[in-house]
């Protein structure tokens, strides 16, 4: 088992990094690359294990696929360019590539298998393979439909006017891009709004998407996705949480971090931070261009306690575990609640953070749809596991940073699938 030994530091954390390219639109600038007529450029991709699943099965279905580090070109020859894989489609430890993939491949007449790692073989499907077996997408797989491996034959689908019971951009965007290619409208409401990058990115490919209110949008099927794009992925606001909070909790400190995407269905971490007490200032603003950005600087701050809840939770589900670990250092009571989507990402998160905050000496409460943590409260050393889980083993590391003595982390090779520079930049700043 592959384990990092980690430790304090004494002088807080300096200088400037630049934050690796966002997860979530760096999956979707090869996926609708892929889809679109034309070539696609790609500057800031995060060759982080999950994107790189994503870019393996477009590869597969066809598409001529050049990476260069962070820097991607894709030859896209249109949806009906993509062809039947002789081999299954191996989407890894990312749940994105999943589920979108699994919205394309109904729309298209050809038979398709997804599988991926042990993890993903425990993650629920049937929130996304429910609605798209009503579009007449004919899907089977573990537990009827529920768990991979999933077996697809696409084609011959029918809008669909789809409730959400739940604000997820996975299940949103599976179903428009299935009735992208479906015969009328389809329409996704959701209880809160989800993060909206598919549909930032599909206008920028030329799809018209409509927003009849702010949790309501919907797509008239058979629209081209037409590229001539060159794509600047931002930071990844959810790996910078971890550095943004490091900045917060440690003395002394002082980080810049660079180029952070603002995507407001995003933000929430920042006002969380803010909520809570943090110093945060903005600089080299971008606004034009589909996804805003910006040089995010933190300093050590006296933090308090918050309730977190509501319809705030679908835009900070990713960064619980590191606010979590804000909240030990924070006066009085956190309280974060609603926050049931957390039971079935790579690991329960409310259990896994709970219990790996634990063995520092936190003073902290599983409930029913969240956790209450009570600080400030001084940690120490120990060991901890990332259960495969890239954000729970970037939680650990940063908690090292405040632990007494010496704390080991087993399975720190999960941090790769989004932030393969991680301990690098960690060792960075505490250079300073």
């Amino acid at each position: 088992m592959k384990m990092k030994k980690l430790t304090s530091t004494a002088s807080g954390l300096k200088g400037t990094i630049q934050i690796p390219g966002d997860k979530s639109i760096s999956h979707r600038s090869v996926m609708f690359g892929s889809m679109a007529e034309g070539k696609t450029t790609v500057e800031n991709f995060l060759p982080g294990d999950d994107c790189l699943s994503t870019i393996s099965c477009f590869s597969k279905l066809g598409v001529k696929i050049e990476q260069d580090g962070s820097n991607v070109t894709v030859y896209g020859n249109g949806l009906k360019g993509l062809r039947e894989s002789s081999e299954v489609l191996d989407v890894g430890n990312s749940g994105t590539t999943a589920r979108l993939m699994m919205g394309i491949l109904s729309g298209l007449p050809i038979h398709s298998v997804l599988i991926g790692d042990e993890s993903i073989a425990k993650r629920p499907m049937k929130r996304v393979t429910a609605p798209l077996r009503n579009m007449g997408s004919r899907i089977q797989g573990n537990q009827d439909g529920n768990f991979t491996p999933i077996s697809i034959q696409g084609g011959g689908l029918s809008g669909l006017d789809y409730v959400s019971p739940v604000a997820s951009a996975q299940v949103k965007s599976a179903i428009l891009l299935a009735g992208l290619q479906a015969e009328g409208v389809t329409t996704v409401s959701e209880p809160f709004k989800s993060r909206d990058h598919t549909e930032r990115m599909l206008r920028a490919f030329g799809v018209e998407v409509k927003e009849e209110e702010e949790c309501k949008v919907s797509v008239v099927g058979g629209q081209k996705l037409v590229s001539d794009l060159h794509i600047v992925v931002p930071g990844d606001i959810s790996s910078a949480a971890f550095f943004l909070v490091a900045g917060a909790i440690v003395p002394g400190s002082r980080i810049t971090l660079r180029r952070v995407g603002l995507n407001p269905t995003r933000t929430g971490v920042l006002e969380v931070l803010k909520n809570m007490g943090a110093s945060l200032s903005y600089s080299n603003v971008v606004e034009d261009g589909p996804e805003p950005y910006a040089d995010i600087t933190v300093e050590s701050s006296e933090l308090k306690g918050v309730e977190i809840g509501g319809d705030i939770i679908p835009r900070l589900i990713d960064e619980v575990p590191i606010i979590a670990l804000m909240a030990t250092q924070a006066e009085g009571t956190t309280v974060i609640k609603d926050a049931e989507e957390l039971k079935v990402k790579e690991t329960n998160r409310i259990d896994t953070v709970v219990n790996e905050l634990k063995k520092l000496g936190a003073d902290i409460e599983a409930t029913e749809d969240g956790m209450i943590i009570k600080g400030k409260t001084k940690l120490h050393g120990g060991t901890l596991d990332s259960y495969g889980d890239h954000r729970i083993g970037m939680m650990g590391a940063i908690a090292s940073l405040i632990a007494e003595g010496e704390t080991v982390l087993q399975n720190d090779g999960a941090i790769n699938v989004s932030y393969p520079s991680f301990f690098e930049h960690m060792e960075s700043l505490r250079r300073g």
